[in-house]
């Protein structure tokens, strides 16, 4: 699979911007929470691949990688019952001298 297949888009919101910009020193109950980047990756993407494309794409040094998978919600439009697109979330988090310009 091509690294960039791996990595979809990444997924911008107020957690998450909130997450990049905390710095590692702010989050000492939990050690390498800060600096943490949220992307929709491919759901056959293993979390060692995810870390690698991180690291080519983005040149930085990834500490960790943590995934969920997201389950597809039903909808009804008019008197059909349909279920959106399944998909995969991959939160990493970066070295504290890295950082991802997203904007």
């Amino acid at each position: 699979m091509d690294i960039y297949h791996v990595i979809k888009r990444p997924i911008v919101t107020e957690k998450g911007t909130h997450l990049s910009t905390t710095s590692h020193d702010a989050t000492k109950h939990k050690a390498a929470r800060g600096g943490a980047y949220t992307f929709e990756v491919h759901p056959d993407a293993s979390k060692s691949v995810i870390r690698g494309a991180i690291e080519k794409i983005y040149k930085v040094r990834v500490l960790t990688v943590r995934t969920a998978n997201r389950r597809g919600k039903q909808r009804r439009v008019r008197l059909r019952v349909g279920k959106t697109a399944a998909w995969k979330k991959a939160v990493v988090v970066l070295d504290a001298d890295s950082h991802i310009d997203l904007f």
